[in-house]
């Protein structure tokens, strides 16, 4: 069957979507509140650079001055209008504390160490870790390397730790003493002596195995394993990993014992995603999607394609994947059914393409699976990130390297971005998107070394600074905590807390 996007589709109709699949029209359910109306991206996001300097310049007027959001909410309660638009109180606050920004990078006392360690995936989490005074819950970091190192980090609060390497935070924003408005103490990362484990490749992918839902009852903050990937290389494809968290971990041995390889490739592996909801993994790699069922091992294809896969993204029900192509095509994949008896349909796409500033012309790509022709986005360039939102599921998020950075509804796709977000620069990085856990925020490193905050529903960037000298590709906000509250009810703690990973070394940002 051959599907092209420049067919005609039917007359929009006021307050309804058309399925072309189901050759019905279905009622639009509202938009994120406070997003933006539809819209394509302005002239300006064609130079990103230029962009970028424009919206940083005008970040200060993005929000509401803090003694003006004061006398606003006695006069008004927690609505109010201001500058022509209709605000939120809580939003607002959100905002002015977020582009106020602290970020600490992390040294060593070994300056020869700390140059040899280029971060190329990131996680933080909660697990047991026995010590000497017993077995007391923890945070780490779970960071892989270039050179295909795997190390576990300790965060604490001491400076001096029994054993390892003590990496001391210094303070690099604010530039200027006295400029940062909180004075809160940063944590302190310790590497253990134990060596890193060496994988036999670059590290390509570190996911988490949780349940990615805030509506769950769910609160435990320790996981039972991290899947992890190496890209491949010469000699080896790339391989599957999972690393047993469940059982406590002592700093003082290495972590080759927990870890278990569970398939492996002869392709490469660029990226790779985890559902909770079936126990699989979709992994990235250079001629497709697969499958693999990590408690059995299994593999299957589910998607092949010519095109390099960079980025996956489960949706909530882990039926579903988004998959971001090189050629800049993000189809939509059903992975329910068999797929092995449906490679033999073969569904080719026409995808639009800009040549010398020539008009848009149309090429044909060829795809095998249970695609979605209808639900396909086209970006102008290489998939970089993609990240669905869990408060809003039709909802997901979308980065090219050509500094595009987008929202897009499931159920409009052919409507175009619901938000854009200017600012971003890329132009042939894989550089990952960050969303904090209120899904208010979306964060983002740059290749001009410039790291970016914006506010999902406004778009409009709030922070926009460069204390880095090398491009921040890794962000992993750090998880919210439990805590009981007065009548005995568990509430959750979003914090306003990020790592960041680059060639240069290891972030912490937080506001208060």
């Amino acid at each position: 069957m051959i599907f092209s996007i420049s067919q005609n589709m039917p007359q929009d109709l006021p307050g309804f979507y058309y399925d072309a699949e189901k050759n019905r029209y279905f009622p639009n359910k509202p938009r994120i509140p406070g997003s933006s109306s539809f819209s394509n991206a302005s002239p300006s996001q064609n130079n990103p650079l230029s962009s970028s300097l424009q919206a940083t310049k005008l970040c200060p007027k993005t929000r509401v001055p803090a003694s003006k959001l004061l006398h606003l909410r006695e006069l008004n309660g927690n609505a109010f209008s201001y500058d022509r638009g209709r605000h939120s109180f809580v939003e607002e606050f959100h905002k002015l504390h977020a582009s106020k920004l602290v970020v600490w990078r992390y040294g060593a006392t070994d300056e020869n160490l700390l140059r040899n360690i280029r971060y190329s995936a990131l996680e933080q989490t909660q697990i047991d870790v026995q010590t000497l005074e017993g077995q007391m819950e923890t945070e780490v970091l779970l960071v892989g390397s270039m050179d295909g190192s795997l190390s576990l980090l300790k965060v604490g609060s001491e400076r001096h730790f029994d054993y390892g390497i003590t990496h001391i935070p210094d303070r690099v924003w604010p530039s200027t003493k006295g400029d940062a408005e909180s004075d809160e103490t940063p944590p302190y990362v310790s590497r253990p002596a134990a060596a890193p484990l060496h994988m036999p490749s670059r590290i390509s992918s570190i996911r988490l195995c949780e349940k990615q839902s805030f509506s769950t009852n769910n609160y435990d903050s320790k996981f039972q394993c991290s899947l992890i990937t190496t890209l491949g290389s010469e000699t080896y494809g790339g391989f599957v990993y999972i690393l047993n968290l469940l059982e406590p971990v002592d700093f003082t041995s290495r972590l080759d014992r927990r870890l278990h390889a569970v398939a492996t490739f002869n392709h490469t592996i660029w990226t790779a995603d985890y559902s909770f909801n079936t126990a699989q993994a979709a992994i990235g790699t250079d001629i497709g999607v697969a499958l693999v069922n990590v408690e059995r091992g299994a593999t299957k294809w589910v998607c092949r394609s010519k095109s390099d896969v960079l980025a996956v993204q489960f949706d909530q029900t882990g039926n579903i994947v988004l998959c971001g192509l090189r050629n800049g095509a993000i189809v939509t994949v059903d992975v329910r059914e068999n797929q092995e008896r449906m490679f033999s349909r073969l569904t080719k796409l026409k995808i639009p393409y800009s040549s010398s500033g020539r008009s848009s012309q149309k090429r044909w790509f060829e795809i095998k699976g249970l695609i979605s022709p209808s639900h396909t986005i086209h970006m102008p360039s290489s998939i970089s990130s993609l990240v669905s939102l869990q408060s809003y599921d039709q909802y997901f998020l979308a980065s090219s390297m050509d500094g595009s950075m987008k929202l897009y509804d499931h159920r409009l796709t052919k409507r175009g971005a619901v938000q854009s977000y200017g600012g971003h620069v890329n132009s042939h990085t894989r550089i990952q998107l960050g969303v904090d856990q209120s899904e208010r925020f979306v964060m983002s490193g740059g290749e001009d070394c410039y790291l970016r905050l914006w506010s999902i529903k406004s778009g409009k960037m709030l922070f926009g600074e460069k204390f880095s000298d090398s491009v921040l590709t890794n962000i992993c906000w750090r998880r919210a905590q439990s805590t009981l509250g007065k009548e005995g009810e568990i509430r959750q703690n979003h914090n306003c807390r990020a790592w960041l990973a680059s060639e240069e070394g290891l972030f912490h940002m937080h506001w208060s």
